[in-house]
């Protein structure tokens, strides 16, 4: 049995994918055998003291506290690294002071330090606030990850965003997981509804959406727009605002929602889009598989599997692309679409289960350790 401490820096926001991804593969690697702990911080006092054993949660401290600062968590880890009882310490995402303290501790001890970039290492990502991550960067981040023994990217694009950074150690090129709710039922309702959930932030392309929208609304009367997520207040401001100067109609800003109402979300859409910028995997792509939604989704993520398993569009980036996308898919039959949706879910129950993608990494932290034969899903190219 292997001790593993999965490091993040928040898991508050359920919306998030990191936030989902991180909880279920601790979750998962405890449910195989292994003592498995996930490390997070926090500004809500009523989280912290968790009594349950695979997750210990740190107050932030008001220095840099945007960035996740916490004295509690680095004296945490160093106090557990030096203990020897530590196996392996996995970093999820950058650009945090946790995911700083991590190569801290692990410098110059016996202990792999594996880290997921988590879509931090995209084009899109990097040039996104870039004097503060230049700064940030060359103090901190790079120096922490100098000493990483093994990768782990979610999709082949990932890996070439690691490799593109400079980084020549192994790669595990291992997906996300999911959780598969009930399947939908066959619907014969008249309205129909296209359906975006994500956050609302510009790397998703809501923009590019609602001017889609706008160009398609009037050939399709029956279909209605959902726009539901977390989003900065101004941002959100921005989105509907543009929405009303477009005159785009049967549009509905509903929040984020969590749980059995996001699944129910999923089940009564009869079509999910995200034109996103980029993704290092896109969760919510898989959740709507998973539900038996079909999905319309851009080469910006990593799913190129889509019309491979003929059940959604893999488009370029834009308006028009999306628009053309749209066109094809709002007009087949509901049959049709509900045929695609059951290839999804399938293809989903088959390659993407937790259980498959936790063993996975398991056996990716077993080979940092003892050596040997590389997993096939390693490279070392």
């Amino acid at each position: 049995m292997m001790r593993i401490i999965h490091v993040v820096p928040y898991i508050g926001e359920e919306a998030s994918g990191p936030a989902y991804t991180t909880t279920a593969l601790n979750n998962m690697t405890n449910e195989l055998g292994m003592a498995s702990q996930l490390a997070v911080t926090t500004d809500n006092y009523k989280e912290l003291g968790s009594s349950d054993y695979t997750l210990r949660t740190f107050q932030r401290h008001k220095f840099l506290r945007r960035l996740g600062h916490s004295p509690e968590m680095i004296r945490w880890l160093s106090t557990e690294v030096a203990s020897g009882t530590v196996d392996v310490i996995h970093n999820h995402s950058i650009w945090m002071m946790p995911n700083v303290y991590t190569g801290w501790v692990t410098r110059g001890r016996n202990i792999p330090l594996i880290v997921s970039p988590r879509g931090t290492f995209s084009k899109w990502a990097m040039n996104r606030s870039r004097v503060v991550k230049f700064l940030f960067w060359h103090a901190l981040q790079k120096r922490s990850l100098a000493h990483t023994a093994l990768f782990h990217a979610t999709a082949e694009n990932e890996y070439e965003d690691i490799r593109r950074m400079g980084y020549r150690q192994p790669v595990a090129i291992i997906p996300n997981g999911i959780d598969m709710p009930q399947a939908k039922a066959p619907s014969d309702k008249s309205k129909k509804t296209l359906l975006f959930l994500g956050r609302i932030h510009p790397v998703k392309g809501l923009d590019v959406l609602l001017s889609a929208w706008a160009e398609l609304q009037t050939a399709f009367p029956e279909w209605h727009l959902r726009i539901v997520g977390p989003g900065n207040v101004g941002y959100v401001a921005e989105m509907q605002a543009l929405a009303n100067s477009i005159a785009a109609e049967r549009v509905v800003f509903t929040g984020p929602l969590y749980g059995e109402e996001k699944t129910q979300a999923y089940q009564s859409a009869d079509l999910f889009v995200l034109p996103t910028h980029s993704e290092n995997f896109g969760i919510a792509i898989a959740e709507a598989l998973a539900a038996g939604c079909p999905v319309v989704t851009t080469k910006g993520a990593p799913w190129s599997g889509l019309p491979i398993q003929r059940a959604g569009w893999w488009i370029d980036i834009g308006v028009d692309p999306l628009k053309r996308a749209l066109h094809e898919a709002m007009s087949k039959y509901p049959s049709e679409l509900t045929e695609m949706g059951a290839r999804g879910r399938a293809w989903m129950e088959r390659d993407f289960a937790w259980k498959q993608i936790a063993a996975q990494m398991i056996e990716s932290y077993r080979w940092v350790r003892e050596g040997g034969t590389p997993p096939t899903w390693i490279r070392n190219d």
